[in-house]
C-alpha cells in the first residue's frame, strides 16, 4: 500500500505541492476598500496640504511683522531673492504681456465695431488689461518661473538635510528661509503687475492706432474716462495676494519634499499646478466680490 501511494504521488507531483487558494474578496468590499484608499490618497491629503499651507502662511506673516518691528528682518536675503526673482520673471512677463495686450485690443476692437462704438475700444481693452490681464499674467509667470525656483531650492535643501540641521541648531527655518522669500515675492508680484499694466496698455494702443486705424485721442480719452482709482487699488491688492499665494505654496511644497531628486521634481510640478489652480479660484472670488461691492451701471 505504501508503494502504491508513493507511485501515485510521483505520477501527480502538482497534487503534492498545491496549496489551497486564498478566498476572493467580494466585489462590494473591493470597491469599498478602493474608495477608502482613494479618500486617504487624494481628498485627505489635499485637506492636509491646504491646512499646512494656511498654518505656514499665518506663521510667516507673524514672523514678518515681528521681524520688521524688532529689526531682525533679513533685508539682504530678501533683496537677493527679489533680484533673483526679477531676473527670472521680468523678460518672460514682458513677452507674454505684449500678445495679451494685442489680443485684447483685437477682440474689443471687433466687438466695438459690431455695435458701432469704436471709440470705446480703448476703455474696454485698457480696463481688461488692468482689472484682469495684468495681475493674472504676473501671477502665472510668478508661479511658473519664481515658484518653481523657490520650491527647487528649498526642496534640495530639505533632501540634503540642511533644513533639519538648521532646526537642530535652533535657527527657525520659517524666519530664515521663508520670510525673506515671502516678502520678495510680494514685492516682485506688485512690480510685475505694474510692468504688465504699462506694456499691455501700450501694446493695445499701438495696435489699435496703427493696425485698426483707431483715433489716438479717443483711445486715451475713453480709457481715462472709465478707469478709476478703485480699479488700480483692486489690481494692487490682487498682486499682493497672488505673490503671497505663490510664495507660500512654493515654500510649503519645498519644505515637505521627500524622495530624493525625484521628489524635488514632483514638488516643483505640484507647485506650479497648485499655484495656478489656486490663483484662478482666488481671482474669481476677488472679481465677484468687487463687482458686488462696487457695481457698475455700464461701460
Amino acid at each position: 500500500m505504501t508503494g502504491e501511494s508513493e507511485q501515485a504521488a510521483n505520477r501527480n507531483p502538482e497534487q503534492r505541492t498545491a496549496e489551497p487558494a486564498a478566498p476572493m474578496m467580494p466585489a462590494s468590499r473591493a470597491v469599498g476598500s478602493w474608495f477608502r484608499g482613494y479618500l486617504d490618497r487624494h481628498p485627505g491629503v489635499a485637506l492636509g496640504t491646504v491646512g499646512g499651507q494656511f498654518v505656514l502662511g499665518v506663521r510667516t506673516v507673524q514672523f514678518l511683522i515681528t521681524d520688521i518691528l524688532t529689526g531682525r528682518f533679513a533685508v539682504r536675503e530678501a533683496v537677493d531673492q527679489a533680484a533673483f526673482m526679477a531676473s527670472a520673471a521680468v523678460l518672460p512677463t514682458i513677452f507674454v504681456a505684449l500678445p495679451i495686450g494685442v489680443t485684447l485690443s483685437i477682440q474689443f476692437g471687433l466687438l466695438a465695431g459690431q455695435v458701432g462704438a469704436t471709440s470705446l475700444a480703448g476703455a474696454a481693452s485698457g480696463l481688461a488689461v488692468i482689472r484682469q490681464g495684468a495681475p493674472m499674467v504676473a501671477a502665472l509667470l510668478m508661479a511658473a518661473a519664481v515658484g518653481s525656483a523657490i520650491c527647487a531650492d528649498l526642496g534640495s535643501r530639505k533632501i540634503r538635510e540642511e533644513l533639519d540641521a538648521m532646526e537642530i541648531m535652533g535657527v527657525s527655518v520659517i524666519r530664515r528661509m521663508v520670510v525673506p522669500r515671502f516678502a520678495a515675492a510680494v514685492l516682485i508680484g506688485v512690480s510685475l503687475t505694474g510692468v504688465v499694466c504699462f506694456v499691455g496698455f501700450v501694446a493695445g494702443y499701438v495696435f489699435n492706432v496703427f493696425a485698426q486705424d483707431g483715433a489716438p485721442g479717443s483711445f486715451v480719452a475713453t480709457f481715462a474716462s472709465f478707469a478709476t482709482v478703485g480699479d488700480l487699488v483692486l489690481t494692487l491688492i490682487k498682486a499682493v495676494v497672488y505673490g503671497a499665494i505663490v510664495a507660500i505654496v512654493a515654500c510649503h511644497k519645498g519644505l515637505t519634499t521627500e524622495g530624493g531628486s525625484a521628489g524635488v521634481a514632483n514638488s516643483v510640478n505640484s507647485t506650479v499646478v497648485s499655484s495656478i489652480l489656486l490663483l484662478m479660484i482666488v481671482n474669481v472670488l476677488f472679481t465677484q466680490i468687487f463687482m458686488m461691492l462696487f457695481p457698475r451701471q455700464g461701460l
